[in-house]
């Protein structure tokens, strides 16, 4: 099948590898003729502006977009609107709310362009061992799609979720859900450190340790274990943690429907904890401790 990939970053770079691997054609557009360049050197049809991908697809069209949700991808929709025709796709791939893919087929139905929304899941390890794509939007153009999102995704690793916006939903709350879960682990490991036992244990085998059959055996721990033997007590980093917004949709969302989530909501804030240093919030409180029980205080 014919594809293009606009947005050759860590994931479409190798989504489109993957993609040429399958045996699929793939035109490819990135903002830096740099990476398209490499990708041509693999097989890729090269494409320079929005207007060369068009013009080098046949219809009907289909244009998978990665790129950082927001203004961009808004401002790549608005522009691919008025150079592709009816019947053609535009798949969005990155980590766009859902209420936005239901605004944008909203505004490319009239045009008679199809709107799907990929959520994907895999990281760095997607081109080796697929993406986890969960997709939403009309039931048709999954179906006709269908062989590109089972060359992408490792082994019953994609799923028709449902109407627009489905697709990203479902990943929506699979984030928030990797919120808690990378949450726990790292209390986890911060109560062994800080005990009488933390000095000598070794983290990487401790990692192993609980994926060899443990309950809480997973691919998370897996990606501890190598942190972990490349820097054994993560000194060469901070503690500085970003979130990519869906984190916090998944809290709104919540709090729309009144599901009590307590643990991705404090993972989340979390997040917000770790991006201060000497926090006011902090420094109220030892001040409150000393005003009332005589409390010492660190001072800077």
């Amino acid at each position: 099948m014919q594809i293009a990939m606009i947005g050759l970053g860590r994931m479409g770079m190798n989504m489109a590898r993957r993609l040429l691997g399958g045996g699929h054609e793939v035109v490819a557009f990135n903002r830096s003729r740099d990476k398209t360049d490499e990708l041509v050197k693999e097989g890729a049809t090269g494409a320079y502006s929005l207007e060369e991908v068009v013009s080098k697809l046949e219809a009907p069209r289909t244009v998978w977009i990665m790129l950082p949700a927001g203004k961009t991808v808004d401002d790549t929709i608005s522009r691919l609107k008025g150079l592709l025709d009816s019947g053609d796709t535009i798949i969005e791939g990155g980590n766009s709310y859902y209420k936005d893919d239901i605004r944008r087929a909203g505004e490319l139905e009239p045009a008679g362009i199809a709107y799907v929304d990929a959520g994907v899941s895999g990281g760095i390890w997607g081109l080796e061992v697929g993406y986890c794509t969960m997709i939403g939007g009309p039931r048709e153009r999954f179906d006709h799609l269908e062989p590109v999102f089972k060359t992408l995704a490792p082994e019953e690793g994609y799923m028709y979720c449902g109407p627009t916006g489905a697709g990203h939903f479902v990943k929506m709350v699979h984030n928030g859900i990797e919120y808690g879960m990378m949450q726990a682990y790292g209390e986890g490991f911060e109560i062994l450190e800080a005990s009488e036992y933390g000095p000598a244990l070794d983290y990487a085998q401790v990692s192993h340790l609980w994926n060899q059959g443990s309950v809480i055996r997973s691919w998370l721990l897996e990606l501890a274990e190598e942190a972990f033997k490349n820097d054994a007590r993560l000194d060469e980093i901070t503690g500085h943690v970003d979130d990519s917004g869906e984190g916090r949709w998944t809290v709104q969302q919540a709090i729309d429907t009144s599901v009590p989530a307590p643990v991705i909501t404090l993972s989340l804030f979390a997040r917000f904890r770790s991006r201060q240093d000497n926090s006011f919030s902090n420094r109220i409180l030892a001040a409150l401790r000393r005003e009332f029980g005589g409390h010492a205080v660190k001072k800077r």
